[in-house]
């Protein structure tokens, strides 16, 4: 543990926006390493002041043209690479990237190790790029053309990387695919939450509802979710904050038994978690850390069969599946939860997240730094 003192250390994340699963494991990262810095392509003041206080934040040159709150920020997108390389990391022993995109692309000096803990290959230019390119269909050939470059450069920067860290197997495999190297699964940080409190809503005390914990973007399937609640009328409470918040909000037929809460603060979200009856993740996750969070809470989850779910929902035992993303096929799995609900354990299910501990994840990570 001696070496690891005296190594230099730095922190490299995307950016700095809002609170996801990222920016989670981020925060851990700095505070098992409090002095290194974190670079940033940008971020937002308000939110790190709060949400990383004390942490030194170093932004790119891409910061000047954020705060330029009038341009749209996809327009950054050709900038990353750059701003990637732009980094003066010279000084430091090791450098870890908490990469969801271009901050796997640093140039290094041979010295300096460069470890990647990768959420996933940047997601718009493979796995998911069809779907991207749907949902923005305004998209003309220069955008496609950028899309194409970005794709190249990736691939390059992949090969920068000392060391792949992937959060999940699905993640993995999709490393080994995309960019054609092999990883080690350090599964991220999950818990940390004590409940002490009923939840609070703002008209009534509720409790039994069905939770989803969820930023609120087109592809976390929350709109089907919602249209499936319409008809079960059974109670849906849904945390989070997105682009999506006023579409799915128009989308409520019945505001009495679906509330979309925007987002909470972590001092109140332990208790929505402990007063559900179970948790519903409708989407695809590269590993998904709120479905392990409510089972930290002795909570079944009901989970699209993809992705990282595969790796932790078990039939039956900690939740149930739902095998496609339409209203119709998760309102059976709704179904099939509550006919199950009685054989459910709640010691059983805790055990499932005390496999993805923070103590875990600090023990591996450091590991991983100095092998014994």
């Amino acid at each position: 543990m001696s070496s690891l003192a005296n190594k230099k250390i730095a922190l490299v994340h995307d950016w700095l926006l809002g609170l996801g699963g990222a920016e989670r494991t981020l925060k851990v990262l700095h505070e098992m390493f409090p002095q290194a810095p974190i670079y940033t392509f940008f971020y937002d003041k308000k939110y790190t002041d709060k949400f990383l206080p004390n942490a030194q934040i170093r932004p790119s040159f891409v910061q000047k043209f954020y705060k330029l709150k009038t341009i749209n920020h996809k327009l950054f997108l050709p900038l990353l690479p750059i701003a990637a390389e732009s980094f003066d990391l010279s000084s430091y022993d090791l450098v870890i990237s908490s990469s969801v995109a271009f901050s796997k692309g640093l140039i290094l000096k041979p010295k300096t190790k460069h470890i990647c803990y990768c959420y996933s290959p940047t997601r718009f230019l493979w796995d998911w790029h069809n779907e991207y390119n749907k949902q923005n269909k305004n998209n003309g050939w220069l955008a496609k053309i950028t899309q194409h470059f970005l794709r190249i450069w990736d691939r390059q920067a992949a090969n920068r990387v000392d060391q792949f860290v992937a959060i999940s197997k699905t993640v993995q495999q999709r490393i080994k695919k995309y960019y054609g190297r092999d990883s080690v699964v350090i599964y991220p940080p999950v818990g940390g939450y004590v409940s002490s409190r009923d939840a609070d809503f703002p008209s009534e005390k509720i409790r039994d509802y069905f939770l989803i914990v969820s930023r609120l973007f087109p592809h976390k399937n929350i709109d089907i979710a919602i249209k499936a609640f319409n008809k079960l009328e059974l109670l849906l409470v849904i945390i989070g904050a997105g682009p999506e918040y006023g579409r799915l909000k128009k989308m409520i037929e019945n505001k009495s038994m679906i509330k979309l809460l925007g987002e909470v603060p972590d001092e109140e979200l332990d208790n929505y978690y402990a007063n559900a009856k179970a948790f519903i993740m409708p989407q695809e996750e590269d590993f998904g850390m709120t479905p392990l969070e409510a089972m930290s809470f002795g909570k079944p989850v009901l989970a699209l069969r993809r992705g990282g779910a595969l790796e932790y929902v078990l039939d039956g035992i900690n939740g149930e599946f739902f095998d496609d993303p339409h209203p119709a096929v998760l309102a059976d799995g709704v179904r099939r939860l509550n006919e199950n609900y009685k054989n459910y354990s709640p010691l059983v299910i805790k055990k499932t997240a005390e496999r993805f501990s923070r103590r875990r994840f600090e023990e591996e990570i450091r590991s991983l730094i100095i092998p014994q």
